[in-house]
């Protein structure tokens, strides 16, 4: 018992940029864990929590949800304490903690939140890094921050290189610029779980940067954060409670801004008859539904977290609100444009690749 009760669990940061794939990843490793227990903390950008109700067993003891706002800005490292002691309690027989990032945290402030933890029962256990290959290029050119981020990663899974047009190419810049980290390629977040418990820095050392560095830093740091990610990006939360019409939100997808760079949730279109709501993802120009089931005892709502940089949030709720009026129930004709963007082999013998692989 006394051995047991010293066992300490390594806390694993699961990061990357908004829709690189980091909820398929975190749900493939708990599909797949084997015999370990992996506890998670899922942290939304947004108000509504969409990634916590996608990732398995979410209504589970071994899930904390921590919703609308980055975690490195959104709490200290006391109340990170508590959410992890939560999950580190005996009872509880976790192997490992992950902490799911939001898509524009800042990887080196989770770092220091969790070097800070006094619970006796947590270890640091790593950075991991979720890369989106197809939208690496533009995502790079746009945030050159990312190269920072890659640097402080012990693990770096290059996600979609079946997308990519060159993810040979990807792969070498993501290599020169994570040196020290493993880097791996991945189709829909597919990696050996036992990755997640080696990705623990041998050395005294996180990316370039010292733990010694980091906790001097953390000392007296007070950031206005002002240069993370997220400064940056608007959120908007939207909830509907009728069925919106196929066309219409087809009409608003195929016009969406440019800013408006993400887009995930589900949505009910009032399909008689029908055991099944449509998730929607779109990250960029891309977009995909996947029609799943519902909750046997949960809401017919439509639930979306749209983020952009310069967006007019207020302008995209009327948007919205539009696609609930006068919506009939849909029929096959009028679904026709939103199946033209689920993926055929998803019927068949393909896994489901959950919220953030399609975006």
């Amino acid at each position: 018992m006394e051995q047991s009760a010293a066992k300490q669990i390594p806390v694993v940061l699961l990061a990357g940029f908004l829709g690189s794939g980091k909820t398929t990843l975190l749900n493939h490793l708990l599909h797949r864990s084997g015999g370990s227990r992996i506890g998670a903390i899922v942290n939304d950008f947004g108000a509504i929590e969409i990634d916590a109700m996608a990732v398995a067993g979410a209504l589970g003891d071994s899930t904390v949800s921590l919703g609308n706002g980055c975690l490195c800005c959104a709490v200290d490292a006391s109340e990170l304490d508590e959410y992890l002691g939560r999950l580190a309690q005996p009872s509880t027989r976790i192997d490992v903690i992950v902490i799911e990032a939001s898509g524009l945290a800042e990887p080196q402030e989770l770092v220091r939140m969790v070097l800070a933890s006094e619970h006796p029962r947590i270890v640091y256990g790593g950075l991991v890094e979720v890369v989106d290959a197809a939208e690496f290029g533009g995502t790079r050119e746009k945030h050159p921050e990312i190269d920072r981020h890659l640097a402080l990663a012990d693990l770096v899974v290059v996600n979609k290189v079946d997308r990519a047009e060159d993810g040979e190419q990807v792969l070498r810049v993501v290599r020169e610029l994570a040196d020290r980290a493993a880097v791996v390629p991945a189709t829909y977040g597919r990696i050996d779980p036992e990755l997640l418990f080696d990705c623990r820095p041998s050395e005294e050392r996180i990316g370039q940067l010292s733990f010694d560095d980091l906790h001097r830093q953390t000392e007296g740091d007070h950031q206005d954060h002002r240069d993370h990610l997220h400064s940056a990006y608007d959120t908007l939360s939207f909830s509907s409670g009728v069925p919106l019409s196929p066309r219409r939100l087809m009409d608003f997808l195929d016009s969406r801004p440019e800013g408006l760079y993400r887009i995930k949730g589900y949505v009910d279109f009032g399909v008689q008859d029908s055991v099944n709501r449509y998730a929607v993802h779109a990250v960029g120009r891309f977009l995909r539904f996947y029609p799943e089931p519902w909750g046997r005892a949960e809401a017919r709502l439509t639930q979306l977290v749209l983020i952009g940089s310069g967006i007019d949030t207020a302008a995209l709720t009327k948007e919205l609100e539009a696609c609930t009026e006068d919506a009939p129930h849909a029929d096959e004709h009028s679904m026709w444009g939103v199946l033209r963007y689920v993926q055929a082999s998803l019927v068949q013998d393909e896994e489901p690749e959950g919220l953030e692989e399609a975006g």
